[in-house]
């Protein structure tokens, strides 16, 4: 029997939203969680603590939400359901994509889309239409094994300083 589908998370923006992290679709410990990367071992708070030099970890999540959007980023998934058994994106089964275009025409300050990780750069091809410049980060889930935090780090501070959210 197939899963049911499941529902991701709204988007997390902000008037001033420069640059949007897409990932690909919420874990189950998200999901359960409704926060956006809840899983203990992933480590985009890890990242984003190390990048802003404050402990996004130790906060309230509602706290977090509210350091990202201060500081200009935004969060989203590419995806806004699917069907998937566990959390590996290569479970993902009949995706129906988030309103990309709808959400970037409402943020007029946008000026970057950085993919988190392989399957959310799968959608490159209809995002690097949306705004002036499209990346891919090494994706922050622990499934990403090959990459060291501090490598990890270092790739996204260079995208998050190109686009002043970091020195």
């Amino acid at each position: 029997m197939r899963p049911p589908p499941l529902l991701g998370l709204a988007p997390v923006v902000g008037a001033n939203t420069r640059l949007l992290v897409l990932g690909s679709f919420p874990s189950v410990a998200s999901l359960g969680a409704a926060q956006y990367y809840a899983h203990p071992r992933n480590q985009f708070w890890t990242i984003l603590s190390t990048l802003w030099g404050i402990d996004l970890t130790a906060l309230p999540y509602a706290s977090r939400l509210t350091e990202v959007r201060r500081r200009g980023l935004g969060i989203w998934d590419v995806y806004a359901s699917c069907r998937r058994e566990g959390s590996l994106d290569s479970a993902i089964e009949d995706a129906m994509p988030n309103d990309l275009a709808g959400l970037v025409a409402r943020l007029p300050a946008l000026r970057a889309i950085a993919h988190n990780g392989g399957e959310s750069a799968r959608a490159m091809k209809w995002t690097r239409s949306l705004v002036p410049e499209v990346l891919r980060l090494p994706s922050s889930s622990p499934a990403n094994a090959s990459w060291s935090l501090a490598r990890k780090c270092e790739t996204w501070r260079a995208v998050f300083a190109s686009h002043g959210l970091c020195p």
